[in-house]
């Protein structure tokens, strides 16, 4: 056997199996099977932390998931360390080492324990006050001192050397939760023909018959018939059983998001194994089959080392084999501690006492406690306890006044009933109700095809919940379109003693009243008074309330202490309880690695990788590439010798004096078809499409609600019901998203359909005066004369042999083509192309060429020349919104007044009084260089560049009033010198527009 606090006959654990693990350097044993919690019990230990705030010795609470208090830095080797670990919930494995949080020099011995002697400075909203003043001490002391101290454990510095796994699955039925409720759904729903997937965050399944010992299905033992269930349901092909798998997530549409601890429990793990699996299901149907938690009782000094759950006793006496002392208190508002305590002194531990608040227990328990000779305290209450790193004695009386009682104890247990576990219910948008019968919070009507069974949703009968759940299973499969095969028989049920059964007791606990140390949130250091001062500051909203004390903001999310800060602040109030309402339960319900959630995306794989079907030939000849998005772009071409400017210079002149070849292929592309696609793009451009002709293109412009720019790009109309829309490449994705939206939510009416096509098609642009000569005798059945084809539009036909979609249109400023071509064809054309263009003196050229190419000519980008604060009126672009159009998006938002006043910033030309100097993009603009720090800025450089065609340095700018400074100087500090500029019109090359026309 291992550690002194084993009990022989008891748990489920085999006693021959014994592993090794250390905590904070002292080697202990374990037997396979253990929690870390556990284990540290058998050994003796029940001081395992320090609280946050005021480094309280603090020790296990409970034997879940819930667990505030021990969390443990844990590491198999010192490249493999997690910190603030629940020693609860993680399985001790050989060689496993084990170190306590948020403690110095030791655990035992606890400087920052210093703080729990000024806790009278630390009341809640402390922090909201004191760092207010002096404001200058903020970054120098307030900061500094707060980063130091915040969070439990420590983050590891070094790489994770583990790999994780995600795996996207679709089922009929997921059932979430491997208690009674949850198997007896699975097996109704596999039965019935149904894909079933069942998780449970425990290694084994069976819920609460972990600790429960009197229930019995069909006359066998409760964990007998889950673990035989567990086995049936493993053994069907249309089943899949996932143990220590935790749903954190749910999302719309039934998308679950189950995280799988894969290997934690080994210690030696296959190298091939992911450390966890991310699953994402898509489920036709959920069944939330969560269960209930234990709530604690709020007294004073509730919090020592050695004071935990009914719940957590029992789990660790009857399922792990360990008694949490040997000498162990029990205080109550619920029937189901007073199971604890008989099973306990069942077990020959010594209890003192059954301390429970209501002044006339039920008589069966009465007689039972009598009959294993434990004194019943009824109608009274524990005041106190005394103990330093670990409870010592529980005072007694009753909570009105009179007489106390000390009685030694070693461990007290507590229950002050069960909170129905509704935060998958609340996740997926579902609103709980209040059922005033039993004086709980309860899932009200399923917003998506989910059902909640069993504890979770108040059954309390595990008869009843069992021929709920195999009801709801059965039911689930066949709304899943499954054809049902048969159905399952649900056993037969002898309900567990009638304590069992009792699933709320009183929200609070006597001794809530006391002004001493009564603990409601036990991580964040949170207490009956705290809560009570947050409502006699003004916060009577519960969320306030939550912010404020931060009661349920710790890693366990209030799941033991939300709804008791709630009942105090009712009470405070004066208002029932569900008017003061319930704060929110958001994803995840249980803290998450990040391991699990980036999965293989880090490193090489941190963000995909896209390169257009040209890239081989521009790596070959010597593009230097950057990131524009998630898509690789040649940026510019450097021949032997040149730098990036160099390089630049040379393709800029190029392009202008014969031509050049670019590669779009990255812009977005959009298919818009349908016979109401020209009423579709009215309402999401600020342009009229009506009597845009086949064939024929137009620059657009796409607005937020609000009425600022969101994305531009032209749109060639290819049919009467065929737009081809482009897009800017940052923006391909959030616009799709964009006309999507829109098309489901506010024009569900029209008849159109939206396709991406972005990598469908390869884009080859050929730009400069020369374009057309290169590319006409690869072209056939397009006439490309001006008369034919002028510009702004837009032919199909073939190009190489190869169908192509060609435009007409210029984003330099010169005579341009764009070449769209089917992706795998792409490189071929390119090829083609560039055997024509090559030895008429044309280039290849990149981003930067193309940047400073489309600013000589007074284009924006989006994104660059806007901001998010940019209307269409500011950038020069009024001649793009269609002044007779009734409505599009954002027509109200650019007529507020404030978005019409001539003084705002508007896009202008700056050219420098000294033509060598460029400015540096994002530098500031002022009017007065001489006015005092800090000066008022009137606007910013948005673009800047040498252009060598103008021979000299060029740059766009959004100035007040912008237009109306035009031939005005301004200037631009620096932090050498200050720069002037003159405001200029945008437009620095080819102001007519002639060599559009080639």
């Amino acid at each position: 056997m291992s550690g002194a606090n084993r009990i022989k006959g008891k748990g489920r654990l085999t006693p021959a199996r014994t592993l090794r693990f250390t905590f904070d350097g002292k080697t202990l044993s374990a037997i396979e099977g253990d929690t870390l919690a556990s284990a540290l019990i058998a050994n003796g230990i029940h001081l395992t932390g320090r609280s946050f705030k005021y480094h309280r010795p603090r020790g296990m609470l409970s034997a879940g998931p819930e667990e505030p208090n021990a969390l443990m830095d844990v590491s198999r080797d010192a490249s493999r360390r997690t910190p603030n670990v629940r020693a609860t919930v993680q399985e001790v494995f050989d060689g496993l080492r084990a170190t306590s949080q948020n403690r110095w020099p030791s655990l035992a011995f606890d400087i920052g324990g210093l703080n729990n002697l000024a806790s009278p400075f630390f009341a809640a909203g402390f922090y909201y006050k004191t760092f207010m003043w002096p404001k200058a001490a903020w970054k120098k002391v307030y900061e500094p001192i707060i980063r130091a101290a915040a969070g439990l454990g420590v983050a590891p510095s070094e790489p994770d050397p583990d790999h994780y796994a995600n795996h996207n699955v679709y089922c009929d039925v997921l059932v979430i939760g491997g208690g009674a409720a949850g198997l007896s759904a699975a097996l109704a729903a596999a039965h019935a023909g149904a894909q079933v997937i069942l998780c449970d965050e425990q290694p084994e399944t069976g819920g609460a018959f972990h600790h429960e010992t009197g229930a019995f299905l069909d006359g066998v033992p409760g964990w007998d018939w889950a673990q035989a269930a567990t086995a049936e349901l493993r053994a069907m092909d249309n089943v899949r059983v996932l143990t220590r798998t935790t749903a954190f997530g749910y999302q719309a549409q039934n998308h679950v998001a189950l995280v799988e601890r894969v290997t934690e429990h080994l210690a030696n793990p296959d190298s091939a194994l992911p450390r966890e699996r991310l699953w994402q299901v898509r489920a036709r149907q959920v069944v939330i089959a969560t269960g209930a938690i234990e709530r604690h009782m709020v007294f004073a000094n509730n919090d020592r080392p050695g004071i935990m759950l009914a719940s957590a006793a029992r789990t660790f006496l009857n399922h792990f084999g360990v008694a949490v002392g040997s000498k162990v208190g029990v205080y109550t508002a619920c029937d189901s501690a007073w199971a604890a305590a008989f099973d306990l002194r069942q077990a020959g531990v010594s209890v003192p006492a059954i301390v429970d608040v209501r002044p006339d227990p039920d008589p069966a328990l009465l007689a039972r406690a009598r009959e294993l000779g434990i004194e019943v305290l009824a109608g009274q209450a524990v005041l106190d306890t005394s103990g330093s790193l670990r409870v010592k004695s529980m005072k007694v009386g009753k909570a009105s006044g009179g007489s106390t009682r000390d009685i030694p104890v070693d461990a007290l247990i507590m229950s002050a009933g069960w909170t129905p576990s509704v935060h998958m219910y609340s996740q997926s948008r579902g609103k709980v109700v209040w059922d005033e019968a039993s004086q709980r919070f309860l899932p009200g009507r399923h917003v998506q095809d989910c059902v909640s069974i069993g504890a979770c949703n108040g059954v309390d009968d595990l008869g009843e919940t069992i021929a709920g759940a195999a009801k709801a299973g059965h039911l689930a499969a066949k709304a899943a379109g499954s054809k049902v095969r048969k159905s399952w028989s649900a056993p037969k049920s002898a309900s567990a003693p009638s304590w069992a059964g009792s699933m709320m007791g009183s929200a609070g606990g006597a001794g809530a009243e006391t002004t001493v140390k009564a603990f409601v949130d036990f991580q964040n250091d949170v207490t009956a008074k705290d809560i009570r001062l947050a409502v006699r500051e003004g916060m009577h909203s519960i969320e306030h309330v939550k912010r404020f004390t931060t009661n349920g903001m710790a890693t366990d999310q209030g799941k033991t202490s939300n709804i008791h800060g709630l009942a105090i602040a009712a009470e405070m109030l004066d208002k029932p309880l569900p008017q003061v309402g319930l704060t929110t339960f958001r994803a995840p319900y249980t803290p998450v690695t990040f391991g699990a959630i980036v999965n293989h995306s880090r490193g090489d794989l941190f963000d995909p990788t896209r390169r257009t079907p040209m890239h081989g030939w521009e790596e070959a000849h010597g593009a230097v590439f950057e990131d524009v998005g998630q898509w690789k772009r040649a940026w510019y071409y450097p021949r032997a010798g040149e730098d990036m400017h160099q390089a630049v210079n040379r393709e800029c002149r190029t392009v202008r004096e014969s031509a050049g070849m670019f590669d779009a292929t990255t812009l977005g592309k959009i298919e818009v078809v349908g016979p109401d696609a020209a009423e579709f793009l009215n309402l999401m451009y600020t342009n009229g499409w009506d009597k845009l002709q086949p064939g024929r293109c137009k620059y657009g412009i796409m607005l937020r609600e609000d009425g600022f720019i969101y994305d531009d790009g032209v749109v060639g109309r290819m049919a009467e019901d065929r737009f081809h829309v482009t897009t800017t490449t940052g923006g391909a994705p959030r616009v799709m998203h964009h006309m999507e939206d829109y098309l489901q939510t506010e024009f569900p009416h029209l008849r159109v359909w939206l396709t991406s096509t972005t990598e469908q098609w390869a884009v080859i642009a050929i730009q400069g005066p020369r374009a057309r000569e290169i590319i006409a005798p690869l072209v056939e059945g397009i006439d490309l004369s001006n008369e034919a084809m002028p510009h702004m539009s837009v032919r199909e036909g073939r190009i190489c042999g190869v169908p192509t979609r060609l435009f007409r249109m210029s984003f330099t400023g010169e005579a341009g083509f764009e070449v769209n071509v089917p992706a795998d064809y792409g490189e071929a054309v390119w090829k083609a192309l560039w055997a024509r263009a090559e030895p008429m003196g044309a280039c290849a050229y990149g981003t930067e060429t193309m940047h400073v190419l489309r600013a000589e000519k007074g284009y924006i980008i989006v994104g660059q020349d806007t901001d998010g604060t940019v209307t269409p009126d500011d950038a020069g672009l009024n001649w793009a919104v269609a002044k007779k159009k009734p409505d599009f998006v954002g027509i109200r938002g650019m007529k507020r007044p404030d978005l019409l006043t001539p003084e705002r910033k508007q896009l202008v030309g700056l050219l420098t009084k000294d033509p060598n100097t460029v400015l540096e993009e994002g530098a500031q603009v002022v009017a007065d260089p001489n006015q005092s720090v800090p000066m008022t800025m009137i606007g910013h450089v948005t673009s800047s560049y040498w252009s060598e065609n103008c021979g000299r340095s060029i740059a766009m700018g959004v100035v007040a009033g912008g237009r109306s400074l035009k031939g005005k100087t301004l200037y631009v500090p620096m932090p050498e010198r200050t720069i002037e500029v003159e405001v200029t019109d945008t437009v620095f090359i080819d102001k007519e527009g002639v060599r559009l026309n080639g």
